[in-house]
């Protein structure tokens, strides 16, 4: 299953020569770190960019969402729609699309009510209103979006509509993981597709958050900004140094190769050790709840089985930018976009 936009600041049309001084350098241009900025964006392997979807207008959506109260797309014309298509028992990619798309809206501030986030179920075996509500209670969502679902019929229709690649791979659930960015008159302005990094989730908001605050009236400012270049991961042999509990001195800590990581308090949930249809005998996990993500710098949870992309998406995503093809192929209206953007696509 399951990977706002920077616009790319353009580069100067020439530079302004100051008048040198003997051997003395000249000084670098606010544009040139900018490009830089923007260079390291489109280096990062775990944050895509989005790709130009050219104003097209966008299908209308008729389900029902997490209160069973029946729900369409137009009816939040006037506002800025983040629409993401996620798998109602996902714990591995999709978690980190609903992260992202809560953490775009509040880096927005006040001007954040004028968005509207929305959630489609692509679990094609677990669409009941029951489904979509829990998974919106385990990630704290049941008040910040509405998770849409309905006959499979109509799941089926609405991801053809929006290009959304859904299928089972060895019992697992395999989609393609795409967030919309939909303007105040229902016309589509980017896709995005979600990469499988925890790394890159505060990025991938502010991409989002950006391209939200270019529709809204006034342009509103971010509360916050980071870079986008590429974050290093932590994995298991990485060794990191805390504070003692008690005096100054700290002390070296690395979890290493089959060790379980310390145990934490249970934050509720599903059952953490619910069998999982389709998958062979549970597997206890060492701490968490089961349907809440693994720690960030991580690609998954550290122990128990991995609930979400099948081989046939994970693989094709260890190799980056691999995967990537023209979003025309897909048929996305649009094509690549605006500076040959492309855009990252699941198996299927």
């Amino acid at each position: 299953m399951a990977r706002a936009a920077v616009a790319l600041v353009p580069m100067l049309a020439a530079a302004m020569l100051a008048g040198c001084a003997g051997s003395s350098a000249p000084p670098r241009s606010a544009g040139s770190a900018s490009d830089a900025a923007n260079a390291a964006a489109e280096a990062n392997p775990n944050l895509d960019l989005g790709s130009s979807l050219d104003n097209t207008p966008a299908p209308d959506i008729r389900l029902t969402n997490q209160f069973g109260q029946p729900m369409s797309l137009s009816q939040f014309r006037g506002k800025v729609v983040i629409l993401g298509f996620e798998d109602s028992e996902c714990t591995t990619v999709c978690p980190l699309t609903t992260q992202s798309m809560v953490l775009a809206k509040e880096l927005l501030g006040k001007a954040g009510e004028n968005v509207q986030l929305l959630g489609v179920d692509a679990n094609p075996q677990a669409t009941s209103v029951a489904d979509v509500m829990s998974y919106s209670r385990v990630h704290g969502m049941v008040n910040q979006w509405d998770f849409l679902t309905g006959p499979a019929a109509q799941l089926r229709a609405t991801w053809k509509a929006y290009h959304i690649a859904v299928q089972i791979d060895a019992g697992q659930i395999d989609h393609t993981p795409a967030l919309y960015v939909i303007s105040q008159q229902g016309k589509l302005q980017k896709v995005y597709l979600t990469q499988m990094a925890y790394s890159s989730v505060t990025q991938s908001a502010q991409v989002l958050a950006t391209e939200a605050a270019a529709l809204l009236p006034g342009h509103p400012k971010l509360a916050s900004q980071q870079s986008l270049a590429a974050i290093a991961g932590l994995t298991p042999a990485a060794a990191v140094s805390l504070p003692a509990a008690t005096g100054d001195r700290s002390q070296r800590l690395r979890q290493g190769r089959g060790q379980e990581p310390p145990a934490r308090p249970d934050r509720g949930g599903r059952d953490r050790d619910r069998a999982v249809r389709g998958r062979g005998p549970r597997v206890p996990r060492p701490g968490g709840a089961a349907g809440l993500p693994g720690r960030p710098g991580q690609d998954g949870p550290a122990g128990g089985r991995l609930r979400g992309p099948g081989p046939a998406m994970v693989r094709p995503r260890l190799r980056h930018r691999e995967d990537r093809v023209v979003a025309r192929r897909l048929g996305l209206p649009g094509g690549a976009g605006k500076g040959g953007r492309r855009a990252r696509v699941t198996a299927g």
